[in-house]
C-alpha cells in the first residue's frame, strides 16, 4: 500500500475524526450507566455500517455491551486488533451541558483521553485503510465497556471476549492515553479489598466502655498505608471510608476500601498476606474485622513478545517518518495485562494525548487525533509476522 496515499487520506479524515471525538464524549457513559455506555457503542456501530464491516455485539445485562468491528474479516493475513474502553468515571452531568468543550487546541470532557479519543482513532485508522483499498489482513476494533472497574460488572466476561476475538492477532494495540515518545509494555496490577470493622456501641459519655470501630479502622489504615514503594513495589491507598451513626454514639461499624498496586504475582501474594494480617490484628479491644477482595486486575508483566512487537513497530515508524516509541511502564492498570497474559503480542498507550485524566479538567490535544490514527493505521498496514 502507498504510504503517501495513507498519510493524505488521514489528513482528509482529521476534521471528521475530531467531530466524532466530540460526539462520542458528549455521550456520557460512566461504567454503571449501561444506557449511556451502550449508546456510545452504538455510535461506533452506526459509523461502521456504511463500510459493510462485520459487527459482533457481546451482550451484558449490567455492564455495557462489548463490541467487535472487523474489516476484511475473511482476509488471509494475520489480524491486527485495536482496542480501548468507552466507559468513564464521572457521574452524568458533572461536566455540564454539553459535556464537551473545545478551547483553542484542546478538547475538554470526561473520557476525552481515557480513552474515547483512542477508540475514535482506531475507527478512523480502519476507515483510512479502507479508503486506501487495504485488503491484506483483518483489522478489528474491540470496544471494552467496564474497564474502569476492572471488569467487575461483567465478572471479566468482557475481558474474555477481547482475548477470544484477538487470540490470533499479530499485534494488539491498546489505545489508552498516549504519552509522546513512549509506549507502555509494563503495568501494575490492581487489587481492592473491603474491610468491615465491628466494634461495640455505647453512649459517648461512657466511650471507655465501648469499642470504637472507626478508631480501629484508623489503626488498620495507618498500617496498610505503610505500603508506599516509590519504585515498582507495593503501594496502598485507602480512599473510601464510612462509619458511625451519631456524634454522641461510639460507632460499632466502619467500612473502608484499600486500593493496592502490585508489580507481579509474588507482590500480589504479599499484599494478600499483609491485608489478612492487618485484618486479623485488633488494635482496639473488642473489635473484629472481615475482609473481602472486591476487585482484581492482573499486572502487565515484562514479556519478550511485547518487546519484539515494539521493535517491529518502531521499524515501521522509522521507515514512514513517524516518531519511534521508547518502552515505558505505568502504575495504572489496563486490559493490556490480560492480552499479554493470553500470549497475544501487545503494546499499550497508543491513543490520543492529553492530561488530568479522571478529573473534571480532563483534556486532550486536538492534533493528537491525527497522530494516533497514523500510529495505528501504519502498524495495521505494514506489520510483518
Amino acid at each position: 500500500m502507498n504510504t503517501e496515499q495513507l498519510f493524505e487520506t488521514v489528513d482528509n479524515l482529521e476534521e471528521e475524526a475530531i467531530k466524532a471525538w466530540i460526539d462520542v464524549c458528549n455521550i456520557e457513559s460512566p461504567t454503571d450507566f449501561k444506557e449511556g455506555v451502550d449508546a456510545c457503542g452504538r455510535y461506533f456501530i452506526e459509523k461502521a455500517k456504511p463500510y459493510g464491516w462485520d459487527v459482533e455485539v457481546h451482550r451484558e445485562e449490567v455492564s455495557g455491551d462489548a463490541v467487535c468491528i472487523t474489516m476484511n474479516k475473511d482476509a488471509k493475513g494475520a489480524p491486527v486488533a485495536i482496542s480501548g474502553h468507552i466507559d468513564t468515571v464521572h457521574p452524568v452531568g458533572l461536566f455540564g451541558n454539553p459535556p464537551v468543550k473545545v478551547e483553542g487546541e484542546k478538547i475538554f470532557g470526561t473520557g476525552v483521553t481515557d480513552c474515547k479519543g483512542g477508540v475514535v482513532a482506531g475507527l478512523y485508522a480502519m476507515m483510512a485503510l479502507e479508503k486506501c483499498g487495504f485488503k491484506d489482513r483483518p483489522v478489528m476494533l474491540i470496544i471494552q465497556t467496564d474497564e474502569e472497574v476492572s471488569s467487575k460488572l461483567s465478572q471479566l466476561r468482557t475481558v474474555k471476549f477481547i482475548c477470544e476475538k484477538a487470540k490470533n492477532a499479530a499485534a494488539f494495540l491498546n489505545v489508552e492515553g498516549h504519552t509522546r515518545g513512549k509506549s507502555v509494555l509494563r503495568r501494575k496490577g490492581i487489587v481492592r479489598f473491603e474491610l468491615k470493622v465491628k466494634g461495640v456501641s455505647v453512649h459517648s459519655c461512657r466511650c471507655y466502655e465501648g469499642s470504637n470501630a472507626i478508631t480501629e479502622a484508623a489503626h488498620k489504615i495507618i498500617e496498610l498505608e505503610k505500603m508506599k514503594d516509590t519504585g515498582w513495589g507495593l503501594t496502598c491507598n485507602c480512599g473510601i471510608i464510612s462509619g458511625g451513626s451519631a456524634a454522641n454514639t461510639v460507632p460499632d461499624e466502619c467500612t473502608f476500601i484499600a486500593d493496592i498496586r502490585y508489580g507481579d504475582q509474588k507482590q500480589y501474594k504479599e499484599a494478600e498476606r499483609i491485608v489478612s494480617s492487618v485484618a486479623a490484628t485488633s488494635y482496639i479491644e473488642g473489635t473484629s474485622c472481615e475482609v473481602t477482595q472486591i476487585s482484581h486486575r492482573i499486572a502487565m508483566e515484562d514479556n519478550d513478545a511485547n518487546d519484539e512487537l515494539l521493535a517491529k513497530i518502531n521499524e515501521i515508524y522509522e521507515e514512514n517518518g513517524i516518531p519511534t516509541l521508547a518502552k515505558w511502564e505505568s502504575r495504572g492498570g489496563s486490559d493490556a495485562a490480560y492480552t499479554t497474559a493470553a500470549g497475544i503480542p501487545t503494546v499499550d498507550n497508543l491513543g490520543t494525548t492529553g492530561g488530568r485524566i479522571h478529573s473534571p479538567d480532563e483534556w486532550g490535544e486536538l492534533c493528537s487525533m491525527k497522530e494516533s490514527i497514523l500510529r495505528l493505521a501504519t502498524v495495521a498496514a505494514f506489520i510483518e509476522v
